[in-house]
C-alpha cells in the first residue's frame, strides 16, 4: 500500500521532468534552425533552452535538473553520434542554469522582476556568471578530445557563453513575464490597440534595420522604450524576441548591417545589438514597475491615513486644503 502510494507521488513528477525535456528539446530544435560555425564546433547566437532552464528551475523547483540533463541527451544525440564528451556536456548545460537558480535565489530574486535589483541579478548572476559554467564544460571538453583545437579554446568558449547568456536574457524575463500576467478585468479599447500598434511598430521596425544596408540597428531602442514604459516586462520581452530572432536571421546569412562582414565581426555586431536591447528592456522594466509599485504603496498609505482621520474627527479629511481664511 505505501509503495502504491509513493508510485502515485512519483507519477506526477516523472511525467513534468519528462514534458519539460521535451520543451527543452523543441527549444534547442528551434535554437539550432539559426547556428554558426566558430573554430569547427558548432553554436548558436541565442540559446533558448538555457533561459527555459532557468525559468522552470525557479518557478518549479530545483528538483526539475533532470529534465535538463535528460533533454541535453536528446539534442546531442540528435546532431550526431554519441562519444565520451557527451556526459561532461550534458553536465555543464544542467549545472549552469542550476547554479544560476543557486545564486539567485541566494541573493532574494523574485521572479515578479519588479525590483531593480532583480534584473541586476539576473543579468550579472543568472546570464553572465551563470553560463560560464556551461562554456566552460562543452569547450573543455571538445579540446579534451581532440575535436577542438587548443589554440580556438577561447574564441568556442566565447561564442558558446554568449549563446547560453542571450538564452537567458531573452527567454527568462519573456518565461517570467507571461507567467505574471494577468488578464485584465474589463477590455480596455486604448490599452489593447496601443499593445497591438506596439508590436506591429517592433515587427516592422526590426525588419527595416535589418533588411537595410545602412547602419540603423539603433532605431529599435526607442520601441522597446515604449514598451517599457507602458507596458513593463510583459511588453518588452517580446520586442526583444522580435528584434533578437530577426537580428539573428540576418547576421546568419550576412544581409544587411552585415553583408560584407566576417562571421566574427557580425557575430560581435549582432550580440552586442541583442546584449544591449535585452538588458535595457530588462532594467527599464524593473526601474518602472518598481517605481509603480511604490506609487500605489504611497496612495494606500495615503487613503488608510485619510481613514483614520476619519475616524478621530468625522470630515476633517474632506475639508478643503488649505483651509480658507475668514475675510482675508
Amino acid at each position: 500500500m505505501v509503495r502504491t502510494e509513493q508510485l502515485r507521488r512519483l507519477a506526477p513528477a516523472a511525467l513534468t521532468i519528462l514534458v519539460l525535456a521535451a520543451v527543452y528539446y523543441a527549444s534547442a530544435r528551434i535554437g539550432l534552425l539559426e547556428q554558426v560555425v566558430v573554430a569547427g564546433a558548432v553554436v548558436t547566437p541565442l540559446w533558448p533552452p538555457t533561459g527555459i532552464a532557468l525559468s522552470c528551475l525557479l518557478l518549479i523547483g530545483l528538483w526539475t535538473w533532470p529534465a535538463y540533463f535528460l533533454g541535453t541527451l536528446f539534442v546531442v544525440a540528435s546532431l550526431g553520434p554519441l562519444d565520451g564528451s557527451v556526459l561532461a556536456i550534458m553536465t555543464g548545460n544542467t549545472l549552469a542554469p542550476v547554479c544560476a537558480c543557486l545564486m539567485l535565489r541566494k541573493v532574494g530574486f523574485r521572479t515578479e522582476l519588479d525590483r531593480l535589483r532583480d534584473g541586476v541579478a539576473l543579468v550579472a548572476l543568472g546570464a553572465f556568471a551563470g553560463m560560464v559554467i556551461s562554456a566552460t564544460f562543452g569547450s573543455g571538453t571538445q579540446v579534451i578530445t581532440g575535436d577542438l583545437p587548443a589554440g580556438d579554446f577561447w574564441r568556442t568558449w566565447a561564442a558558446w557563453w554568449v549563446g547560453d547568456a542571450m538564452g537567458v536574457l531573452v527567454v527568462t524575463p519573456l518565461v517570467l513575464a507571461f507567467r505574471t500576467l494577468r488578464p485584465p478585468r474589463e477590455l480596455a479599447v486604448f490599452r489593447s490597440a496601443e499593445a497591438a500598434a506596439l508590436l506591429a511598430t517592433a515587427v516592422l521596425a526590426s525588419l527595416l534595420v535589418v533588411h537595410s544596408t545602412l547602419s540603423l540597428l539603433f532605431l529599435v531602442f526607442p520601441v522597446i522604450v515604449w514598451a517599457a514604459l507602458r507596458f513593463q516586462l510583459a511588453g518588452a520581452a517580446p520586442c526583444v524576441l522580435v528584434v533578437s530572432v530577426l537580428a539573428i536571421s540576418a547576421a546568419t546569412d550576412r544581409t544587411g548591417p552585415f553583408e560584407g562582414q566576417s562571421l566574427l565581426e557580425a557575430m560581435v555586431n549582432l550580440q552586442a545589438l541583442n546584449a544591449s536591447a535585452a538588458l535595457t528592456a530588462l532594467l527599464l522594466s524593473a526601474v518602472v514597475t518598481e517605481q509603480i509599485a511604490v506609487r500605489r504603496k504611497i496612495e494606500l498609505a495615503c487613503t488608510e491615513l485619510a481613514e483614520v482621520v476619519d475616524r478621530l474627527a468625522p470630515g476633517e479629511s474632506r475639508r478643503r486644503w488649505p483651509p480658507e481664511e475668514d475675510g482675508h
